[in-house]
């Protein structure tokens, strides 16, 4: 049987996810707001303490757990210049290169948010641009936000309300466009709004689940440690996340991958033969791959953790990855067919 996806339904959804800043430890908003869509379809939820959620969607026996992550890669607030510019860090995998000329958004600890821009110190071609031809964009050196607000010194900045350590989220500048999905965030909001999907399909009775299965949204899979949790009972972990395009890589924009080893470990060789079937009966056009080396899964820090589960790992091929990110609807579409196939 070959399960469709409700295309206008995901989009809808994956623009209102992108909409809701998330960078890790960052995820009160987009949590509350997952937690109360999902209650609206009437499944029960559970919260981590650390953050995260976990949902029994039903069936019964040989629980298997499926998840996307929920967080970002972004910014914090390092420094405050004389100047009243900020300098940042980055919180996980981001490069300065793929921040220059963004729009950002300050969050303060007083939930108020602030607009800037990423901009080199040296930035006008008319200038500087011998400096322009020279450097390379970098926070530590060279790469700053600039606010959308008259400030001149660091003490303007902080009547703002603005310190060490605020979240700073770039607009994810989402579009369609002939079927591509351009943004930031692809990685991993994609794929949480494809386990809204399924999860929708199993409360309209569209999916019947052949096994107990949680859906789990964690906020810690850009720094390693997002499936280091799960239930004591789950047997098997798959892991929905982008599939990195490159030299070398057989992911496709227009296809899913499933993954044979990323940069830690192989994924299980029974899972990888279930999900090619899957695939296979499905209709899904499919690629296997493997991802190294600089790549991961939530699926990962699972065994790491003891849990005796078996892993797997599945996703749409995605261009410019932890950049501004572009993937087709068609591999969205295949992914959500392999995935609603080995479910039931």
């Amino acid at each position: 049987m070959s399960y469709e996806i409700n295309e206008k339904r995901y989009l809808q959804e994956l623009e209102k996810e992108l909409s809701i800043d998330s960078v890790t430890g960052q995820y009160h908003e987009l949590q509350d707001y997952l937690v109360k869509e999902i209650g609206k379809m009437g499944f029960k939820t559970t919260t981590l303490h650390k953050g995260g959620i976990i949902a029994e969607i039903g069936g019964e026996g040989n629980p298997l757990l499926i998840t996307a992550h929920g967080d970002t890669i972004g910014m914090m607030v390092r420094h405050i210049n004389d100047d009243g510019t900020i300098k940042v860090c980055k919180v996980g995998g981001l490069y300065a290169y793929h921040t220059e000329r963004e729009n950002v958004r300050v969050h303060t600890r007083s939930g108020k948010v602030i607009t800037g821009t990423v901009q080199r110190k040296n930035a006008s071609v008319h200038v500087t641009e011998d400096e322009l031809d020279k450097e390379v964009a970098c926070f530590e050196t060279n790469s700053f936000v600039v606010l959308d607000e008259d400030v001149k010194s660091a003490e303007d900045v902080r009547k703002l309300g603005i310190e060490i350590g605020d979240y700073i989220a770039m607009d994810p500048r989402f579009t369609v466009s002939n079927g591509y999905i351009k943004s930031h965030y692809i990685d991993d909001k994609a794929l949480v709004a494809v386990l809204m999907e399924l999860m929708h399909d199993v409360q309209e009775k569209k999916l019947t689940l052949s096994r107990k299965v949680y859906v789990y949204i964690s906020f810690y899979e850009e720094i390693g440690h997002g499936g280091s949790m799960i239930p004591e009972d789950v047997k098997d972990f798959l892991a929905i996340d982008i599939a990195c395009i490159g030299p070398e890589q057989t992911s496709s924009e227009r296809k899913v991958s499933v993954f044979c080893k990323d940069s830690r470990f192989p994924y299980n060789l029974d899972m990888i033969r279930e999900l090619e079937e899957a695939a296979k009966k499905s209709g899904a056009d499919y690629v296997p791959d493997i991802f190294t080396p600089h790549y991961g899964t939530d699926a990962d820090p699972a065994l790491v953790a003891g849990f005796d589960i078996r892993h797997g790992a599945i996703g749409p091929g995605v261009r410019a990855s932890h950049g501004y990110e572009r993937t087709h609807i068609d591999a969205i579409k295949s992914t959500y067919k392999l995935l609603a196939e080995y479910v039931s």
